[in-house]
């Protein structure tokens, strides 16, 4: 069995300091789904056409500084814009334009910073 794709981002974890408002953050701006193992821990399923988990959100005091970027990939840059701000999302740059397409940054309601790119 393959667990997952060699080299490839396998799972990420991201702390949160309000794990009820990380799970709507995250299920109204991208449609994710949860797995709550407990209190302080939810594993990320990601969209609603997968039961994969990819992820998770922990519980904690404060959130790391120096964690890793996560990149999210959108059809459409401009809707995930959209998404994020009316979930409660902060914008924190862009979307601008690089060599790959667009993107933007933003940070959730605990302050982890995340980037959404989109070929156009």
């Amino acid at each position: 069995m393959t667990i997952g794709r060699h080299h490839a981002i396998n799972y990420v974890e991201l702390t949160v300091t309000d794990l009820a408002a990380a799970k709507r953050f995250y299920s109204a701006a991208f449609d994710w789904h949860f797995n709550d193992y407990g209190p302080q821990y939810s594993g990320i399923q990601g969209a609603a056409d997968t039961d994969a988990e990819v992820g998770g959100l922990a519980l904690g005091d404060g959130v790391r500084s120096g964690g890793p970027l996560v990149l999210l990939f959108s059809e459409d840059l401009d809707a995930s814009v959209a998404a994020v701000t009316a979930a409660g999302g902060r914008i924190v740059n862009g979307p601008y334009a690089f060599p790959g397409g667009r993107r933007f940054h933003f940070a959730d309601p605990s302050g982890n910073e995340l980037g959404v790119w989109s070929e156009r």
